[in-house]
């Protein structure tokens, strides 16, 4: 048995071309051989039609000139008028071998037409009889004369409504032809087209699904899924490219890993004199190494606010890498999505309360299979971000809710809200937007794009949703993630 794995993607889809085009290309020369017999049937039965007609009509006319000139003859015995006779007689045989034998061919084991032709010979010998007989009997002749020329006209007569009867069955016929021949055309047409939509799906299911994998290979690696091997099936050359995304899979992984090495490393590094730096600055402010006057307080001042932003980048740089790397090692479990905000809400009340904010939890209890831990840390930044942005007294809600198989979780604030130049940016790291709490400290710009890494690890997405005319102030975050209900 032949493998279709060797052959390449084009080569099959050109085969697939090819078997379906051979297919309805054979079902369309089928057919036109069909309808090219039926038309020869048809013009042969016609001109057959046309001439037993023309063979009755000339039977008659011959039948009219005998009797003319065997009357003649009886009155003049002129030669020549018998010489007419025989003219006419032979040429009237021959009109009637014509007859008998079209309607034999047009209903083949009919006795009628050969019995007809009989008698009409039988009729032209009496006519011979007579013609040849004592001058004495003329008046005889002539009365038997008249007799048999009546009976030869009643056989044509019969002979002519023969030979319709012939043609009006061999026009049934031909209609019966005609009815099974467009029948059984109709039927391979249906069957040529019906095997020809087999053909085209079977075979764009059968291309399509490597397509898919492909697909799902580039879109793994471009949600940095690193961690599952990529292993195509189908064509030469898709399998070809599946081995290339392979590499470049490995390739990434291998990159990915030096990029979280270095950051630990550089991390390490500066953490150690940045420790150095702080102990030194609070040794000048406590005077350890001799009195400061004040404008040297405030160099040590400065000095001791920058070291501690340095300090929090460093460690914001290190939970960003961290949570990148945590996302692709989920322990997923039933979790009261409803209860884990509650939790996170809890375990940030002291922020909340300080700036005398409002914070509410509404929705119904619903259970989800996700890392509690990790999904908690998306949360509670988010939340973070809310209580940051908020103004005094403001209020935030966290609302969960149920839609078709997903569960949705909304985030909303009254803060000052997302600049329109900035929404398109707001999940990219170390990105900070234009509008800033003024009484908060410059934040690093990684707590959205951490949430956002944790919430695609879940298969699940996160949006800013844009305000509208009616919406209140404030920015509207939307997490949802996959729901399947518990029987």
């Amino acid at each position: 048995m032949i493998s279709l794995d060797r052959f390449s993607f084009h080569q099959l889809l050109l085969v697939a071309f090819l078997l379906i085009a051979g297919l309805l290309s054979a079902a369309s020369l089928r057919s036109l051989f069909t309808i090219e017999a039926l038309i020869t049937q048809s013009s042969d039965g016609a001109q057959q039609a046309v001439s037993l007609s023309a063979a009755a009509q000339r039977l008659a006319e011959r039948s009219v000139t005998m009797e003319r000139a065997a009357r003649q003859f009886l009155v003049l015995d002129d030669p020549l008028l018998r010489q007419r006779f025989d003219e006419a007689a032979q040429e009237a045989r021959e009109a009637l071998e014509q007859l008998a034998t079209g309607t034999r061919e047009v209903e083949p084991g009919s006795s009628g037409s050969e019995s007809l032709a009989d008698a009409w010979r039988r009729t032209l010998r009496t006519l011979h009889q007579q013609l040849s007989g004592d001058p004495a009997s003329l008046r005889e002749r002539e009365q038997t004369l008249t007799a048999s020329f009546r009976e030869l006209g009643q056989i044509n007569v019969d002979l002519a409504e023969q030979v319709r009867r012939a043609t009006e069955s061999r026009n049934a016929a031909l209609l019966d032809r005609l009815e099974s021949g467009r029948a059984e055309l109709a039927r391979q047409i249906v069957v040529a087209i019906a095997v020809a939509v087999g053909l085209a799906l079977a075979f764009g299911v059968w291309l399509a699904r490597p397509l898919k994998r492909l697909e799902a290979a580039i879109v793994g690696l471009g949600e940095n899924r690193l961690d599952q091997a990529i292993d195509m099936r189908g064509p030469a050359d898709v399998r070809q490219l599946g081995r290339r995304l392979e590499w470049l899979r490995l390739r990434l992984a291998e990159l990915d890993a030096d990029k979280a090495r270095f950051l630990r490393h550089v991390s390490h590094e500066l953490k150690t004199p940045l420790a150095a730096l702080r102990e030194g600055v609070a040794l000048l402010e406590d005077g350890v190494t001799g009195p400061l006057n004040e404008p040297q307080r405030e160099v040590a001042r400065i000095l001791r606010q920058n070291t501690a932003v340095l300090q929090n980048q460093i460690e914001d740089l290190l939970r960003f890498n961290t949570a990148a790397f945590d996302a692709r090692r989920l322990v997923r479990r039933p979790v009261d999505l409803k209860a884990l905000i509650a939790e996170q809400v809890e375990m940030q009340k002291l922020q909340w309360q300080a700036r005398k904010l409002k914070v509410a939890v509404t929705g119904w209890p619903i259970q989800v299979e996700v890392d509690a831990e990790k999904l908690g840390t998306a949360l509670g930044n988010l939340l973070s971000n809310a209580i940051r942005f908020s103004p005094i007294g403001g209020r935030i809600v966290l609302d969960v809710s149920l839609w078709p198989g997903r569960a949705r979780i909304d985030v909303t604030d009254e803060g000052p809200g997302v600049a329109a130049v900035d929404r398109a940016r707001v999940f990219e790291p170390f990105f900070r937007g234009e509008r800033q709490p003024p009484d908060a400290p410059r934040g690093s710009g990684i707590g959205l794009s951490i949430v956002q890494e944790l919430v695609r690890a879940h298969d699940g997405q996160i949006d800013l949703l844009m305000p509208d005319d009616n919406s209140p102030p404030g920015a509207h975050f939307r997490i949802e993630l996959p729901h399947v209900p518990v029987r």
